[in-house]
């Protein structure tokens, strides 16, 4: 469902007219927070090259890790869906949490008690200063759309997941769907 106002545990669908944006083109966004100081969210569809053990040795796991967006992109960030194993976590919305101690994560990783569709890793994270986003949402960047998926998102998010929004959008955007990333390239 299309709203117009986002808020905490929103998704930000990029607009097409967003082309050439090489770090928010045909994004999918979770917004973790939003408020008057500002706004933090998480790039869902924009896997990269490593593997968490590729980051960190000391654990096998080869889970993805994702471009979370352009802002401190040395950082790892997480958001997952069981609270009940990992203490410290902030509830984003519907069942998805963000962070929480990250010891115990590499833990749970080590003992095979975690899953890829359990938690989802991030370098950087996209953040928008006051009202940034705002300003952004009126000039057409964005649609701002309920996250209907609750904690199914970490799983259902995928390289295409902007691709299936514009379907599910319909009209015009449904034309986008199929359009090349580079338009150049048609």
């Amino acid at each position: 469902m299309i709203t117009s106002k986002p808020k905490k545990g929103h998704l930000l669908i990029a607009e097409p007219s967003i082309i050439g944006d090489l770090s928010f083109n045909r994004s999918v966004i979770l917004l973790a927070d939003y408020n008057d100081e500002g706004s933090i969210g998480f790039i869902l569809n924009k896997p990269l090259e490593y593997t968490l053990h590729d980051l960190i040795p000391e654990t096998e796991a080869q889970f993805k890790v994702h471009n979370g967006g352009p802002v401190e992109q040395d950082n790892l960030y997480f958001i997952h869906k069981v609270p009940q194993l990992i203490p410290d976590s902030i509830e984003i919305s519907n069942g998805v949490f963000w962070g929480g101690n990250f010891e115990i994560v590499l833990q749970l990783l080590k003992e095979h008690k975690l899953t890829d569709s359990d938690i989802r890793f991030f370098l950087g994270y996209s953040g928008w200063e006051p009202k940034q986003l705002d300003n952004e949402l009126e000039s057409n960047a964005w649609i701002v759309s309920e996250n209907v998926y609750k904690n199914e998102l970490i799983e259902k998010s995928c390289e295409s997941f902007w691709k299936q929004k514009m379907l599910e959008l319909g009209g015009d955007y449904s034309l986008w769907s199929n359009a090349p990333e580079n338009p150049s390239y048609n």
